[in-house]
């Protein structure tokens, strides 16, 4: 049971759904899946819950404001492609931060962010032909241990599935280890994904993965199977240990590879916390990411709003493109941070330019020629070779790159992907120009 095997018929889901939860997870079936292969696209909510500018902050968080960006990203974004509405920690936390699940430990929402519920703001998100996400922790939630919640389908308590003696787990050690060698434990992760599954959820992120956790991920992606419905399913950190890797390779399709992108600031992000750091970082992953599905996930993209009202990018146009060639060669999940109800027109060409928008979705990894503060990438897709150029620097320089360095001995036709223009044909070596501190390029080879 894998995150390759997640998509089922429609029928099927239906079904699936219309059953009462007990005979959901006897049933414990999954039909005629297929595998992601495209990177998600979407927003997420904690770069504005992150934020220290007035009026944001985690107590943003609630049914209206949740109803707004999907009204923007559905109006604004959606056409590119950019579909997820993902909402992160706090949807089943009081306006206090105290976390609450219901009377057999499954997450519900949090009644005064969301009064209508889950499966009414589903029921919205979907009407907007966007999907669904919601946030989680690896582990068993102290809450849940502490209320010894029945859990739903078996004779077992959640007591019964902690290690003893009790043992903290995940990032923060926020939720005790969870003893998978009792079955009732997977059965408690199958209960919340299979409501998850009947709210008609999409997306789930666990949060705080460290090596310790990879059992965890492993009975999220069964407890995916068991339901029925296709939910991607992100192992995220900041980061993730890297010595999990190998571990999460069968069973997540995305893992956070580097630190927040957020600058826990009065803006979204700025470039050195942390929008520099992916450059360095992303390279040490690149060997673990070796799987079909299994895509290094940079976080959320501070590319929203500089110059209307609202929460701050942090980071300059120029930066805000560089943000976008740089996920998009890695085939990182493309998902924008910030208010996105005050998406400017610059972040919105930046972000549904479709020749750049094809090289994230090729799926393809990239391969670092050279590090440093003048760095080139490279990668190919679709029969074609892809040349991306980062200036790391604080002042405008040449880049120039030796073509064999990227296996390429004939001459080239040259197009610019971000200005969509062709630039005639190379041999031998090409050089971009002037390149402006923490700028790029992206060159399509053909």
């Amino acid at each position: 049971m894998t995150r390759t095997t997640r998509t089922t018929r429609r029928a099927a889901l239906t079904a699936a759904c219309a059953l009462p939860l007990t005979l959901a997870l006897s049933t414990g079936t999954a039909q005629a899946k297929t595998p992601y292969v495209k990177p998600f696209m979407g927003w997420s909510s904690w770069s504005v819950e992150s934020s220290s500018r007035d009026g944001y902050g985690t107590h943003w968080l609630n049914e209206g404001n949740i109803k707004n960006a999907a009204d923007a990203l559905s109006s604004k974004l959606s056409s590119a492609g950019y579909r997820n509405l993902n909402i992160d920690a706090g949807w089943n936390f009081d306006y206090d931060w105290n976390f609450h699940t219901d009377a057999n430990g499954i997450p519900n929402a949090d009644k005064d962010r969301f009064p209508s519920g889950m499966q009414s703001l589903s029921d919205y998100v979907h009407g907007k032909d966007l999907k669904l996400g919601l946030y989680g922790a690896a582990g068993l939630e102290k809450e849940v241990y502490d209320k010894n919640a029945p859990i739903l389908g078996t004779d077992c308590h959640a007591q019964d599935i902690a290690v003893k003696p009790l043992t903290p787990t995940n990032k923060w050690g926020g939720s005790w280890k969870i003893d998978y060698s009792n079955p009732c434990a997977q059965e408690y992760i199958d209960s919340i994904v299979a409501r998850y599954a009947s709210w008609g959820i999409d997306f789930i992120k666990i949060d705080g993965v460290t090596k310790d956790n990879v059992a965890d991920i492993k009975a999220w992606s069964t407890a995916i199977d068991h339901s029925g419905r296709s939910m991607w399913l992100s192992a995220s950190a900041w980061p993730v240990d890297l010595e999990a890797g190998d571990g999460l390779r069968p069973y997540a399709n995305g893992v956070r590879v580097d630190t927040d992108i957020e600058c826990y600031c009065e803006t979204t992000s700025t470039w050195t916390s942390s929008v520099d750091d992916r450059f360095a970082d992303l390279p040490k992953w690149l060997d673990k990411l070796s799987a079909p599905g299994y895509l290094a996930d940079l976080d959320s993209m501070p590319i929203n709003n500089n110059s209307g009202s609202g929460l701050q990018d942090g980071i300059n146009d120029t930066e805000r493109q560089t943000v976008m060639t740089f996920w998009s060669m890695a085939s990182s999940p493309l998902y924008v941070g910030g208010d996105i109800y005050f998406l400017d027109d610059k972040a919105k060409a930046i972000l549904t330019n479709p020749e750049v928008i094809a090289v994230d979705q090729a799926a393809v990894l990239p391969r670092q020629i050279r590090s440093g503060d003048t760095q080139v990438w490279t990668k190919k897709a679709g029969g074609a070779t892809y040349l991306a150029v980062y200036n790391l620097g604080s002042t405008a320089t040449d880049i120039t790159v030796d073509l064999k360095d990227l296996g390429i001995k004939h001459p080239q036709h040259l197009r610019d992907v971000v200005a969509r223009k062709d630039l005639g044909t190379a041999k031998g070596s090409w050089t971009a120009t002037a390149v402006p501190a923490h700028g790029s390029r992206l060159i399509k080879l053909s």
